[in-house]
């Protein structure tokens, strides 16, 4: 049965956020506001954690897992930048954007994808997940919470309650997220690639719907 937590949006309280750290470090899965929707997250280097967030997803090894990290630096240890890539991901970064990029060996080679050796990457731009993140101190292995068999992810902590609260460790409530999954931009290839279409503008990458994939 999952503990549940419910904090404060914008001034989370750190009594209860070091409480679902300790849940993660300990392998445990925790439902987490985005500033996308709601996410599963658990520690990076927890094999069994990992898996059973896939489970509870309904996905395989193929669908790309996300790093949440806390800002740019973090995120260059784990995926190979260039100068231009950098500067595509400082002009959407901290926000609502998941960019592939090639992982480097700090990422556990089970989370990667299994063909590409890549790894979705972003840093989000919620007081609670940076808190979370900062008692951490490393990123969170992510994937947005859709509901097995639906389409649009999750962003009514009661809900999730009702439907993921025996099967998860952890639910940190802060109220309702916005309701659109991250923009996916892939910079593994020569050009960046738009994936998909959600909460970020991909204008400010200088990218256009029809560069869609």
């Amino acid at each position: 049965m999952a503990q549940y937590f419910e904090v404060h949006a914008t001034h989370p309280q750190q009594r209860l956020l070091k409480q679902a750290a300790q849940i993660l470090h300990q392998g445990g899965v925790a439902a987490i506001p985005t500033d996308s929707s709601y996410a599963l997250v658990c520690h990076l280097d927890d094999k069994a954690a990992a898996e059973q967030l896939r489970r509870i997803r309904g996905v395989d090894d193929r669908h790309h897992l996300t790093l949440l990290c806390r800002d740019l630096s973090e995120l260059a240890s784990y995926a190979r930048v260039d100068n231009k890539q950098y500067r595509l991901l400082k002009a959407a970064t901290p926000g609502p954007f998941t960019f592939i990029l090639e992982a480097t060996k700090e990422v556990p080679r089970r989370v990667s994808h299994p063909s590409r050796r890549t790894i979705g990457l972003r840093v989000p731009d919620h007081p609670v997940t940076s808190a979370l993140l900062d008692l951490l101190g490393q990123p969170l292995l992510a994937t947005t919470l859709i509901a097995p068999g639906e389409s649009e992810p999750m962003n009514d902590p009661e809900l999730i309650r009702a439907r993921f609260e025996k099967v998860v460790q952890a639910i940190v409530d802060a109220g309702a997220c916005p309701m659109r999954p991250t923009t996916v931009v892939d910079l593994s290839g020569a050009a960046p690639v738009l994936v998909r279409v959600g909460r970020g503008d991909p204008a400010l990458l200088g990218l256009g719907a029809e560069e869609t994939a």
